[in-house]
């Protein structure tokens, strides 16, 4: 497939030029445009897809991008300097061909990135980023990356969604909650990239800690399953490896990468969400939200926009980004059935509230509409 490609014509409709990486490799930023772009919106609008995911077709897309006859560039923007040098190019042939822009930033980190660049590169970015019509950030702590750039009135907050594939329905919800009254080991879920920084390793320590007390004859209380890609097969080998060795089969079961009906099936039959993520470009986990919808109690870190969207307490355990691993391992092993059932509740109710795939195209669409 070419890598720019029209879903639907209608002259009568918008044409919107989705510049952005699509899947594969899947990830929060390529998941949240694949959702957008094989929505019920297309309907709504021609959407030309320019795929910038990679590199060596980057004087390809921008020919394409320069003869579109969209009326509206929709463009997720990079989080690395080498990345932003390619956005900028991107955004000056978009001005230049006076099209309107929307810019969607999927993280926390472009603020600091911008401050951290040469005097050259951070005019040009100030330069362009003043022209744009509408910013998407996440949440609202994640405004700040374009303060003194972006006028507040054009910065737009859409939260990330759970795609209703992933979301198990309410007599699904029904017969977990009666489950979860008589769990005795609770099924503890890292769902993520295979990047040391969002946390893995700590939770490898965790299921061994686990398993040194049930050593001592204490009762088997958390199952830990894993799932997501490694970029890199020596962290694999390294992964399987300290599993074997510590002798944690029986406290740990490696699902590699889940897609479909196995990711939900996992999402549904665990109860416990961990991520303690310090990953320097994170914005707002995806994952999180998928696991608040299905009814999962959530463990994390204060770190970028997670904090917007978990609340220690009401959903569940928000840590420090310096926590240490048995500090969270006694505070998971005490909370009490009755907070585990209370902030099931609160998961599923405010997911279902804000986070659902269509209050996401909803507010894509108000956008869309605007610009």
């Amino acid at each position: 497939m070419n890598s720019t490609e029209y879903i639907h014509t209608n002259n009568d409709k918008k044409n919107i030029s989705m510049i952005a990486q699509f899947p594969p490799p899947i990830h929060g930023l390529s998941k949240a445009v694949d959702t957008i772009y094989h929505s019920y919106l297309k309907k709504e609008y021609n959407f030309e897809k320019i795929d910038i995911t990679n590199n060596k077709l980057f004087f390809f897309n921008l020919f394409k991008i320069w003869k579109s006859k969209a009326d509206t560039c929709y463009f997720t923007i990079s989080q690395s300097k080498g990345g932003n040098i390619r956005d900028l190019v991107i955004l000056h042939f978009i001005i230049r061909r006076k099209k309107k822009s929307i810019v969607h930033l999927h993280g926390g980190y472009f603020g600091q990135l911008v401050e951290s660049m040469n005097k050259f590169q951070k005019k040009f970015n100030y330069k362009y980023l003043k022209k744009v019509d509408a910013v998407i950030v996440l949440s609202e702590s994640l405004k700040s990356n374009f303060q003194n750039i972006v006028e507040n009135n054009r910065i737009h907050i859409v939260s990330n969604c759970v795609d209703d594939e992933f979301l198990i329905s309410d007599e699904e919800f029904k017969v977990k909650k009666e489950v979860l009254k008589s769990q005795k080991v609770y099924r503890v879920l890292y769902l993520s990239n295979f990047i040391e920084s969002k946390g893995y390793r700590k939770v490898l320590e965790m299921a061994n800690i686990e398993k040194k007390l049930c050593e001592k004859g204490k009762l088997k209380k958390f199952h830990f399953d894993f799932a997501g890609k490694f970029f890199d097969s020596k962290d694999e080998k390294i992964f399987l490896n300290y599993i074997k060795e510590k002798n944690l089969e029986e406290y740990i079961t490696y699902h590699g990468v889940v897609t479909g009906n196995k990711k939900r099936e996992l999402l549904k039959k665990c109860s416990i969400f961990i991520l303690l993520t310090t990953y320097q470009i994170e914005g707002q986990p995806i994952s999180i939200i998928e696991a608040m919808g299905n009814g999962l109690f959530i463990i994390t870190t204060k770190h970028a926009g997670i904090p917007d969207i978990v609340v220690n307490g009401k959903n569940g355990l928000i840590f420090e980004k310096s926590c240490e691993v048995v500090s969270v391992y006694e505070e998971m092993k005490n909370i009490t059935p009755t907070l585990y059932y209370q902030i099931m509740l609160n998961n599923r109710e405010e997911c279902l509230n804000y986070y659902t795939e269509s209050n996401y195209l909803n507010n894509i669409k108000e956008i869309f509409d605007l610009n």
